[in-house]
């Protein structure tokens, strides 16, 4: 079989405020049609793939400070979509609400059902009252929590937390047990509640830092939490997929559309910017998922059919990959911690609906894989330009 035909291309980076190119292509890219057959050339992209590629710095951008989202629309789906058409390598612009009209009966929309846990906790070191904040990241069978912990001074093994609430009154105690390797503390809190109704209780929602300061207001137990939202255990949101009101799942599903479900509970390293000047350097966070055989038959099914397997996601297209590890969908269930990062051959899905990622993340080289690096970069300049909202109570792209 003859590889197929491809065209070359140069691009420029784009430019900072500042004039500089922080982005420079220095090499040439393969374009591929999704017809051609892309095992056969995989390697050979590895070969020429630019160095650049692997650089952080390839993957900042410029974003307007008044474009980051403080709040949720008053409708979910009237988020604005921008549609990433890469047969075409075009644009076009639409709504959520929009999405019935844009996908195809047979395709299959998956969703990440985790649910957001009140994890940022807020109290007083109980001896001298000195400011103290954490974030919840697991617990165990014996009811300890471990914890990110923040204070001034150091905290030692054997003294207490007393935790204030979203009220602002004293609540339950934490006992610190011992601190990990990691940074992270060991704690025993003083209640007999199950740990997440405890949570529910003495927690706030863990927003990130761009938005507010990480302030909560009441609203956000619900708007930063999706309307499928079932397994809790997640510290930040599958934003994708804050998009989705009842009314227009149903209506998707009344149109042919088959929603599957599967679960990777968001950890606190999701939005954490990469810190080293290569991408092979960076040590990827580790989460916890599931992919069931009810999901993985239903995909298969849309397969046969001929539908579009359509990740709503960063969370789920990691989670699928992971499944798809071996080369052909299996169940999972456990810890991954899948970086997607250039070189790549993508195994499980079709299309990406997801929203606009901070600059330097592993979220953005994800879409920038999936999408086409050059596409995608073209893809946030026109986003930047039209004025599209940001980040995770933002606006959406659809990749097709």
């Amino acid at each position: 079989m003859a590889l197929p035909q491809v065209a070359k291309k140069n691009f420029g980076g784009m430019k900072r405020n500042d004039g500089a190119s922080p982005c420079r292509w220095l090499g040439q890219r393969l374009i591929l049609s999704d017809s051609q057959p892309v095992n056969l050339i995989f390697w050979a992209i590895i070969a020429i793939w630019p160095e650049t590629m692997q650089e952080l710095a390839h993957y900042d951008y410029p974003l307007p400070r008044h474009l980051i989202a403080q709040n949720p629309l008053p409708c979910r789906s009237d988020a604005r979509l921008l549609i990433v058409d890469r047969a075409h390598n075009s644009f076009s612009h639409k709504h959520i609400r929009d999405l019935p009209e844009v996908l195809h009966a047979d395709d299959c929309l998956v969703v990440n059902d985790t649910r957001v846990v009140p994890a940022r906790l807020v109290g007083r070191r109980t001896e001298t009252g000195g400011h103290w904040e954490a974030l919840f990241l697991e617990a165990d069978e014996q009811g300890l929590w471990r914890l990110m912990c923040r204070t001034r001074g150091k905290l030692v093994p054997g003294e207490t937390i007393t935790l204030v609430n979203a009220r602002g009154q004293d609540d339950v105690q934490l006992a610190l047990a011992a601190k990990q390797p990691d940074g992270t503390w060991i704690v025993r809190p003083e209640s007999s509640l199950e740990t997440f109704a405890l949570l529910e209780r003495v927690g706030r929602v863990p927003l990130p830092p761009y938005i507010r300061k990480s302030q909560m207001v009441e609203s956000d137990r619900t708007n930063y939490q999706t309307v499928y939202a079932e397994k809790p255990g997640a510290v930040a949101a599958p934003t994708a997929g804050l998009h989705f009101t009842a009314p227009l799942l149903r209506g998707l599903e009344q149109q042919g559309i088959t929603i599957c479900r599967l679960t990777l509970h968001v950890g606190p390293g999701t939005f954490r910017p990469i810190t080293t000047e290569s991408l092979a350097d960076h040590k990827m966070h580790s989460e916890w998922g599931e992919v069931g055989s009810d999901t993985i038959q239903r995909i298969e099914a849309c397969r046969r059919r001929g539908g579009r397997v359509v990740a709503v996601g960063t969370t789920s297209v990691r989670l699928l990959e992971t499944a798809a590890a071996k080369g052909s969908l299996e169940p999972f269930a456990g810890h991954t911690d899948l970086f997607i990062r250039p070189p790549y051959q993508f195994r499980s899905v079709d299309a990406l609906l997801t929203n606009f990622h901070l600059p330097c993340t592993t979220l953005l080289v994800l879409v920038r894989m999936f999408g086409g690096d050059e596409l995608i970069r073209r893809a946030y300049e026109e986003a930047v330009r039209e004025e599209y909202r940001f980040y995770s109570y933002g606006d959406a792209m659809l990749i097709l």
